[in-house]
């Protein structure tokens, strides 16, 4: 059964950084793309981030570009978001998700809180 468990949310204030982390199992994930989700409250949950497990191709959205970064320890099964000069507009509920390059079946993790105060 596959498995994705976010850790590494919290509270943090605006300028200070937070390291996600997801970690992934129950199958291999050489064929698929990583990718970090956010959710604000009242909005539609968008991509952050993305990240192939074979290649390490990456990929930002405008907003946090320069600012997070994507990278992922295939010793470990796990992905990491590296989060940098942290906004109040960058709180949401963080999702960690895995889609098939060739399409499928994608997972979801169970998602992790980041709050920025300012």
């Amino acid at each position: 059964q596959v498995q994705l468990v976010e850790s590494g949310g919290g509270l943090v204030q605006a300028g200070g950084s937070l390291r996600l982390s997801c970690a992934a199992s129950g199958r291999t994930f050489s064929s698929y793309v990583m990718g970090w989700f956010r959710q604000a409250p009242g909005k539609e949950r968008e991509l952050v981030a993305t990240i192939t497990w074979s290649g390490g191709r990456t990929y930002y959205t405008d907003s946090v570009k320069g600012r997070f970064t994507i990278s992922r320890d295939n010793a470990k099964n796990t992905v990491y978001l590296q989060m940098n000069s942290l906004k109040p507009e960058d709180t949401a509920v963080y999702y960690c998700n895995a889609r098939p390059v060739l399409g499928g079946t994608s997972y979801w993790g169970q998602g992790t809180q980041v709050t920025v105060s300012s």
